[in-house]
């Protein structure tokens, strides 16, 4: 996956698109209501359907497979596989060489978050969760793992308990400023649920 991004996704069952990484912007968070509204006033690209990726090359492919071929015990030519398909959004097929990366070296948590990140784009909440939950009994703080978390868990219709996910995200990196549209998605999904937001930390 692109480095030093947030992979997220809008649950393709529940609002019928996948929208990108973080890079792409923040605009469109996993919302509470079946349609991912866009804000009035937004810009005309957010209104518009996400561009699809570019097709794989071929031979990339084959010379990275290769090599994978040739090097079983390498773990980062499989994660870069993994890469290369999920920039793609050809989930199956980055999560078959996760997993073989995490197969060789299970103590990853960038790429446990990204494989994570992939059963979630794919509509495979559930096991996402468990990837996240792994991820973060190690690691507490990973900050991808954080987010992702919140995300699996809106696809499942848990809303109190994303809005929560989000909020530990909010408190542990109270100053970065690619998390401050989150504030706004905690408040609705706390909204959407009946149940009122915690008050603010002095």
């Amino acid at each position: 996956m692109r480095r030093d991004t947030l992979a997220f996704t809008l649950a393709g069952v529940v609002f019928g698109s996948v929208v990108g990484y973080m890079a792409a912007g923040w605009d469109e968070l996993p919302r509470p209501s079946p349609v991912a509204a866009v804000p009035a006033g937004a810009p005309a690209a957010l209104a518009a359907a996400p561009a699809r990726p570019p097709a794989i090359d071929p031979d990339e492919v084959h010379a990275m497979e290769a090599l994978a071929g040739r090097q079983p015990q390498d773990a980062a030519v499989r994660t870069e596989l993994g890469n290369l398909y999920m920039d793609h959004e050809r989930w199956d097929e980055a999560i078959r060489w996760y997993r073989e990366a995490l197969a060789i070296d299970p103590s990853n948590p960038d790429v446990r978050t990204d494989l994570g990140a992939c059963f979630v784009h794919s509509g495979r909440p559930e096991q996402g969760l468990a990837e996240f939950d792994t991820v973060l009994k190690a690691k507490r703080d990973h900050r991808n793992a954080l987010f992702n978390r919140g995300v699996a868990l809106v696809n499942l219709g848990r809303s109190l308990e994303a809005a929560d996910a989000w909020q530990a995200l909010l408190e542990r990196y109270p100053d970065d400023p690619q998390l401050a549209r989150l504030r706004g998605r905690v408040d609705e999904l706390r909204a959407a649920a009946g149940a009122a937001s915690p008050p603010k930390r002095r």
